[in-house]
């Protein structure tokens, strides 16, 4: 039997997910290649091990030899290489692992692991299996995250317990498997329900040399002190003595994505410590294994997850977009399938990687609306991760799947998000206050205060998850490389409304906005408003945009004043004639100043209504006839705007 001493992957990987597919336990597909998991390699590291080659820990060389040899065949681009150990054993067999501790007389918290488990992880498995996750939280967001974690930690034989920080003491801390997740609040401030907790081990506290831990922290990256709060746990914990056994995690506004990434690898790590306090880093691999063994479906279920409504099955016809960068040809393909309708998009996508083409590039979601999985379907941009095959398409007819318009395509589905990433960062919309009035931080400075109905209306009018998705809403966005697109306006436009930004920052906003690739970039917001819910969103959020920025720059420019003269006129006369048009649009004082053609033009020499012996007249009378306007109107949209505002029958 193969034994595989080292994996690597080579440069050219295409991200197509096929290794992944075919053996997730070594294999993580990135944007940019795919990876080797930290957990089966001895250094611990994470990357493509291309460079110095660690070797596989434990037993992982000859159990999962079979899968790694087949992810290496599978692979279209062949970048997946691997090394036999000699003489069918590996070359870096695993460390002697250290002895549990005797069992107590009391029964494990914890079930036994399942059979075939090796008696090192048998044996790490017995005695104390406690977890402690305290959590720090302002809104409930971390405090749903902590109830999560201690449901998923049963499927790695822990028994965990969250604890919300106010009913914790420092002593608390002082425990085998400790995990953090707490929010940041203010301008990085502790969570309320944490500050007590935290006062009292900045303090002082026991010694936490047996105590092994890692943190969670979510933040929002427009604020200056990003994921504070669980930075300063994760300092204080390391000053105490404690053992961090995995990476503190970072979570945006969006923060359950990089939470599912940390969660899996914090709890395979901790799991490894023993009763006695001792870590078996080699067992990690093992210990991950053993957790996803087991059935998934309902481990992360009760409050958190709605029940699924089922649907009967559908043959449908997919029309699928591929396109061959090396090749660099496009065109599509035709399956028919057959799958039930509450079927997401991905399970679709995953069922054609895994049964026809494992070369198929898509990006994969958490199943939770991951905005990087953004696609076009049948016309209409949505989320392949939760959106339903039946809301899109229904039995028998036709499905076109195609990649996000308005970006770089770099494989079949997957587009290159990177230019409105790139906008985003340039037009700098973190938050940047002026000094005001309000509750008053423990370092003297003054945070503000913002109304409850106030935050509410901000995350009604602006909970658009995926600017990459909303870029792709516009019909413009392919064909203007100068406009910003409608997802990178969008969140300028929510800075811009926030009543805590600063009045240098919203001017700046505003004049991007307003200027070349803003909001007047896009000529039809209809078309974005058609794309479902988010859609609405998008379109609403630039139609105000626009009112603001009408009012803020006050129908500036000679079209506006055109506009207003003439709509008024027309209100006033009910006449629409050129005499109207030319003298009115100038305005009383240049009507005064073309009043010989004014006269002339209201006696009758006119081009509307009169005998046609009149229009003969105009080239006997040179200059009768003066310029309908002075100049040409270049900014419609105010002319349009002013139009509409003085006169609702257009």
């Amino acid at each position: 039997m193969a034994v595989i001493a080292k994996v690597w992957i080579e440069p050219d990987c295409i991200t197509c997910n096929a290794c992944e597919d075919v053996c997730p336990e070594v294999f993580k597909v990135e944007a940019d290649t795919s990876k080797i998991l930290a957990a089966v390699r001895t250094d611990g590291a994470y990357d493509t091990n291309a460079g110095a080659k660690s070797a596989l820990t434990g037993t992982l060389g000859a159990d999962l030899a079979d899968l790694i040899i087949e992810a290496a065949e599978d692979c279209p681009v062949e970048v997946i290489k691997y090394e036999l150990a000699e003489g069918g054993a590996e070359t870096a067999p695993a460390p002697e692992t250290e002895a549990a501790a005797p069992a107590p007389s009391a029964p494990a918290a914890s079930l036994p692991p399942s059979a075939g488990v090796s008696e090192a992880l048998a044996a790490l498995m017995q005695g104390d299996r406690s977890l402690t996750i305290l959590f720090g939280s302002q809104t409930g967001n971390a405090a749903g995250l902590a109830e999560r974690t201690a449901k998923l930690a049963a499927k790695y034989g822990l028994d965990a317990t969250a604890k919300d920080m106010d009913e914790a003491t420092v002593d608390s801390l002082s425990t085998t498997r400790l995990m953090v997740i707490t929010s940041t609040w203010g301008e990085g401030e502790m969570p309320d329900n944490a500050e007590a907790l935290w006062k009292a081990a900045s303090a002082g506290g026991p010694s936490l040399a047996a105590t092994h831990f890692s943190v969670c922290a979510i933040g929002d990256t427009s604020y200056d002190e990003f994921c504070k709060a669980g930075h300063d746990w994760n300092n204080r914990l390391e000053a105490m003595g404690a053992v961090r056994v995995h990476a503190m995690a970072e979570c945006d506004v969006d923060y359950v994505p990089p939470w599912q990434a940390w969660v899996n690898e914090a709890l395979s790590r901790i799991a490894c410590v023993d009763a006695s306090g001792t870590f078996h880093e080699s067992l990690v691999g093992e210990m991950m294994a053993y957790a996803s063994s087991g059935d998934d479906e309902g481990a992360d279920s009760g409050d958190f997850t709605p029940g699924q409504v089922l649907a009967e099955e559908m043959s449908i016809t997919l029309r699928l977009f591929r396109y061959d960068p090396v090749a660099a040809s496009s065109g599509f393909d035709t399956v028919a399938c057959a799958l039930p309708g509450h079927a997401t998009l991905q399970d679709l996508l995953l069922a054609i990687s895994n049964d026809l083409d494992g070369s198929l590039a898509f990006r994969r979601g958490d199943g939770q609306g991951t905005p990087t999985t953004g696609l076009r379907a049948n016309g209409r941009i949505v989320l392949s991760d939760v959106t339903r095959l039946d809301a899109i398409v229904g039995d028998g007819g036709t499905l076109v799947l195609e990649p996000l318009p308005g970006h770089p395509v770099v494989k079949d589905l997957v587009v290159d998000p990177s230019r409105v990433e790139r906008s985003l960062a340039a037009a700098e919309p973190w938050m940047r206050a002026d000094p005001r009035e309000g509750d008053v931080l423990a370092t003297g400075t003054s945070m503000g205060t913002m109304p409850a109905s106030v935050a509410e209306d901000l995350h009604r009018r602006f909970d658009v998850h995926a600017p990459a998705a909303a870029h792709g809403m516009s019909d413009c966005t392919p064909h203007d490389p100068s406009y910003l697109g409608p997802g990178v306006l969008t969140r300028l436009w929510q800075r811009a409304s926030d009543p805590r930004v600063g009045a240098d920052q919203r001017r700046s906003l505003l004049r991007t906005l307003q200027g070349e690739g803003g909001v007047w970039s896009e000529t039809d917001l209809s078309a974005i408003r058609r794309q479902g819910p988010e859609g609405r969103i998008v379109a609403e959020a630039m139609t105000d945009a626009r009112g603001r920025l009408l009012s803020e720059f006050r129908f500036a420019g000679r079209s506006g004043r055109h506009i207003k003269w003439f709509s008024r006129t027309v209100k006033w006369s009910g006449t629409l004639n050129e005499t109207i048009l030319a003298a009115q649009t100038m305005g009383p004082i240049g009507a005064i100043m073309n009043l010989p053609a004014t006269v002339r033009m209201a006696t009758g020499f006119t081009r509307t209504g009169a005998p046609l012996a009149r229009d003969l007249q105009g080239f006997i009378a040179p200059g009768k006839m003066p310029p309908l306007v002075n100049s040409l109107v270049d900014d419609h949209h105010e002319v349009k705007a002013i139009f509409d505002a003085l006169d609702r029958r257009f």
